[in-house]
């Protein structure tokens, strides 16, 4: 269920921030996969765990490809979403976080590989335009 939840919430997203005209404005995708790429920092925080190093590590590291992604490209922003998206499917094996909810990785990744499709589909789509 965290799946299609997620799938639905990211098509919903990318569809209301397209027709209200949100994403015209080429900082809107790469601001999303900031927000996206500290989340796990907050669960840290929020479960008091020893990860909070590790996860800001993993998060500048995002939240850097999304900024290279703002001045160059947006394609570098599609790889961002993408690659944290098959991240979340190894993140529970990967780092120890007692902060981070069961379903969390399963609704991230579908979220964050849906949302990147979404972007790739906008970016081929329409290349003319700032999305």
């Amino acid at each position: 269920m965290s799946i299609l939840i997620g799938i639905g919430l990211a098509l919903a997203v990318g569809g209301f921030a397209w027709w209200l005209g949100l994403d015209r404005d080429r900082a809107f995708y790469p601001t999303v996969m900031m927000v996206i790429a500290f989340l796990y920092v907050l669960f840290a925080a929020i479960g008091g765990s020893a990860a909070l190093p590790i996860e800001a590590s993993i998060g500048l590291g995002f939240a850097a490809v999304a900024a290279v992604g703002f001045k160059k490209s947006l394609w570098f922003v599609v790889a961002a979403l993408i690659g944290h998206g098959l991240f979340d499917l190894v993140h529970p094996h990967a780092v120890e976080n007692g902060g981070v909810p069961v379903w969390w990785p399963a609704f991230c990744s579908a979220y964050d590989v849906t949302a990147g499709v979404w972007l790739a589909w906008r970016l081929h789509r329409d290349r003319s335009r700032a999305v």
